[in-house]
């Protein structure tokens, strides 16, 4: 019995949800200019969860058969059988599921524009069958965690999360491009999508580089915008600005070698940086 649930951990790499979760509190936060009530909380995070978990799911499910081809990926659970096609199918249906549950906890407007996620969620995989710009769609897709959070805070909808969905989309996008380096030849084969195919390697992490800039300059942007935020803040903005130079300073067309590090441990600290400093900022104040 425990080993299922451990599968479906790896099914969905449950630990890469720090990459967004953190972005979602940053769009709570800012809403309320301060940390919000335990209850709110509570079902954003159940939300956000439940969200990214059914992303991974369909992406594992659409994208299986490719998976089967690929020798990076074949290993995955449904291409090696550890996990069935239609308990992935399932584990997609329960994810659904505690989402719709948690949104009915949270202001109706979030459940009205949870459509438009959950299409996101299925468009995305085909993306990278048509278009080299899947990189940006799946950073966009993300990036409306903070928009949600936002909504389930405020009950409306503003302008201003959307700074933050830009921040989350030109980064991920940036470190997706990256871990696409790894897939290289297979792509090329396979006619699937991605920047370093249509570019080249070296081209692509140039437009990583650009991506990551633009990242750090809407971190900028929304610390101008929020009157809450202040040193501190920028002072988390520096260090990331630090982190994203050395992510991509040991990524080269030379050396791919470390492409895991940029892309999981890098990322992951990212994240927390810029939340623990934006709350330490909000919260002091």
């Amino acid at each position: 019995m425990l080993r299922l649930p451990v599968l479906f951990a790896k099914f969905v790499k449950i630990e890469h949800s720090v990459f967004a979760l953190p972005f979602a509190y940053a769009g709570a936060f800012l809403a309320h200019q301060k940390i919000p009530a335990f209850d709110r909380i509570f079902w954003i995070t159940m939300v956000m969860v439940a969200a990214r978990s059914l992303a991974m799911g369909l992406n594992r499910v659409i994208d299986y058969e490719i998976d089967a081809r690929n020798p990076r990926t074949a290993s995955r659970e449904i291409p090696a059988g550890t996990l069935s096609l239609s308990q992935g199918v399932a584990f997609c249906g329960v994810s659904l599921a505690a989402l719709c549950v948690g949104l009915y906890q949270l202001p109706p407007l979030t459940w009205y524009l949870s459509p438009i996620v959950v299409a996101a969620f299925v468009i995305y995989p085909y993306t990278k069958r048509f278009t080299s710009l899947c990189h940006l769609f799946l950073g966009a897709t993300i990036g409306l965690a903070p928009v949600g959070a936002w909504v389930a805070i405020t009950y409306s909808l503003a302008w201003k999360p959307f700074l933050l969905m830009g921040i989350v989309t030109f980064w991920i996008a940036g470190f997706d491009i990256i871990y696409a380096c790894l897939d290289l030849d297979f792509d090329r084969r396979e006619g699937i999508h991605s920047l370093p195919v249509s570019l080249g390697v070296r081209r692509a992490l140039w437009v990583t580089r650009v991506f990551h800039l633009l990242a750090v300059a809407l971190m900028v942007v929304v610390g101008m915008v929020f009157s809450k935020l202040g040193g501190i803040y920028f002072l988390g903005v520096a260090v990331v600005a630090a982190l994203l130079a050395y992510e991509n300073a040991i990524v080269s067309t030379r050396d791919l070698s470390r492409v895991n590090t940029a892309f999981m441990t890098m990322n992951g600290v990212i994240s927390i940086v810029y939340i623990a400093f934006l709350t330490t900022d909000i919260v002091v104040k």
